[in-house]
């Protein structure tokens, strides 16, 4: 009888083991992160009935979990690119608001990265697409833990080309032949010209944007079929060009939506090419994480993507955009999809309070890896809910200033369970022109998003709910607040020097390449 009691304590063992540790009874999974440049939460089709040029997604969505209230670390490009990348909000790694193309700096160096925890685990790591958290010296991805690099080293407006694409207003073609044929323009980069890199190496400058897409699916699925064959582990960072403008449109364009649409569409055609060649080299083996780095930019009018319900009426009242930049839902619910077979439970919604900040902590975890020392971290292990064990994410999530009010980087938003209270307000660039003022309240404005998801009217100060609540959200912002005063926090250098910008050849108009798409 003792025999069999350890024999079924041994069994029970076996069986919590296995579910506590999922990389256990599977190895180690690869892992790839398709992050989305100015996507709306609206413009899933899974999402929002309304948007149809997104099948591949949607299937991703029908096969994997839709996490629905999934948020962006940041509204702005490069504070929520470190925070997925770090585990930690901008106020904790350095970076607050966007590098430059001069930038001297980038993500601080005493940062861990998420590919340099995974090398170190053994996995082969890949980066291809946008950067944006420094190009100089040793803050290029290169030397940021990644095997691998192809991409733009800061957004697709960052440098002009001769393949300008859609914007508003539109941006001129990088000039050819000097001063005479520059053109200046207003919000528009006309001296220097995007360039495209391989690791260290710029090998087109101006990049084309035309056949950007297919490049970087090419690269994403050699980069695969390569560490396939090297039998290690992969994780493969994919930051795609798409939704940020300018757009580059395949005509004829039959979208409904125009040239949004098509270019949402060819998004969507390159995420369904990632995920065949994921399911042809690893299925049942590889986590794909699908997410957008901020809300739409709304100033582009047209040429912005969808928020969804979450229109931050409030705000809208009083002039601006509730979308990217600002701490309304607009600025960083954005849409979001997990899909890895066999292990995520297909056609499931998940309702967590999630975010781009659980990205690290969860693939260290799949990985049997563990966090980086002395740092805290505000992302979790949420590998509960991508397998269906749990519903619970982040009891508090914390919203930093994005551009569109207050200091950059600043925590003055915070959600609890359904409240979100703003302890300032403030409304991006509009379509229209209109910018909301920044405005300061004490005690905070506080909104129910269980009835009130489009943040039209905050709670009567008066009211029973809203004096239950305060005294919770108050304690918890103090709390925040005072666990990132006592972390070990990084200050990124924002310092700038025209020497610094990438250039391939200086002798020539606009830095152009003598032979643009060569080493």
């Amino acid at each position: 009888m003792g025999t069999l009691s350890l024999l079924a304590v041994l069994v029970l063992t076996l069986t919590l083991a296995g579910l506590s540790a999922p990389q256990a009874a599977h190895g180690q999974p690869n892992f790839i992160v398709i992050l989305a440049d100015d996507v709306g939460w609206g413009d899933l089709g899974a999402n929002w009935a309304e948007t149809k040029e997104t099948p591949h997604l949607d299937e991703l969505a029908a096969e994997g979990m839709r996490l629905v209230d999934f948020h962006s670390a940041a509204s702005t490009c490069s504070p929520s690119r470190a925070s997925l990348l770090t585990g930690r909000l901008g106020a904790r790694n350095g970076v607050t608001h966007n590098f430059a193309i001069t930038s001297v700096g980038g993500l601080p160096l005493n940062e861990t990265t998420l590919a340099e925890v995974l090398r170190e685990a053994g996995y082969s790591t890949g980066a291809i697409g946008k950067w944006h958290l420094g190009h100089h010296g040793h803050h290029h991805p290169s030397f940021r833990g990644f095997d691998y690099y192809f991409g733009i080293p800061y957004s697709n407006d960052m440098g002009c080309t001769d393949t300008p694409g859609y914007n508003l207003p539109p941006c001129p073609s990088c000039p050819r032949h000097g001063a005479a044929d520059r053109v200046t323009r207003k919000d528009c980069y006309t001296e220097v010209a995007l360039p495209l890199f391989e690791n260290v190496t710029i090998v087109q400058q101006p990049v084309n944007l035309s056949s950007l897409a297919a490049r970087y699916a090419e690269e994403a699925s050699r980069f695969i079929q390569r560490a396939s064959d090297s039998g290690r582990p992969f994780f493969l960072y994919l930051a795609l060009a798409h939704m940020h403008v300018p757009l580059e449109v395949p005509l004829p364009h039959a979208s409904g939506r125009g040239i949004y649409g098509a270019s949402l569409s060819e998004m969507d055609m390159l995420v369904g090419q990632i995920k065949q060649v994921a399911d042809r080299h690893g299925k049942g083996n590889t986590l794909l994480w699908f997410a957008g780095d901020n809300g739409p930019w709304a100033q582009k009018c047209e040429l912005a993507g969808r928020v969804g319900p979450f229109v931050g009426a409030w705000q809208r009242q009083r002039g601006g955009s509730s979308a990217k930049q600002t701490t309304w839902e607009g600025g960083h619910r954005v849409p979001a999809l997990a899909y890895w077979p066999g292990r995520i439970p297909a056609k499931q919604t998940s309702h967590a309070l999630l975010s781009t900040l659980d990205i690290f902590p969860t693939l260290v975890a799949l990985a049997g890896a563990t966090l980086p020392p002395n740092r805290r971290f505000d992302g979790l292990d949420v590998s509960p809910v991508l397998f269906g064990w749990s519903d619970v994410g982040h009891k508090v999530l914390l919203h930093p200033n994005s551009g569109a009010a207050g200091k950059d980087g600043r925590i003055e938003t915070l959600r609890l369970a359904q409240y979100k209270a703003f302890y300032t307000t403030g409304g991006a660039k509009a379509c229209d022109g209109s910018i909301g003022p920044a405005e300061h309240h004490q005690p905070p404005l506080i909104f129910n998003l269980d009835r009130d998801i489009q943040e039209q009217e905050p709670l009567d100060m008066a009211s029973r709910e809203y004096q239950a609540v305060l005294p919770a959200i108050s304690r918890a912002y103090a709390q925040a607040l005072e666990d990132i005063a006592t972390d070990n926090v990084s200050i990124a250098d924002y310092s700038k020097d025209p020497a610094v910008i990438p250039c391939c050849n200086a002798q020539h108009v606009a830095c152009r390449c003598q032979a643009p798409g060569t080493h």
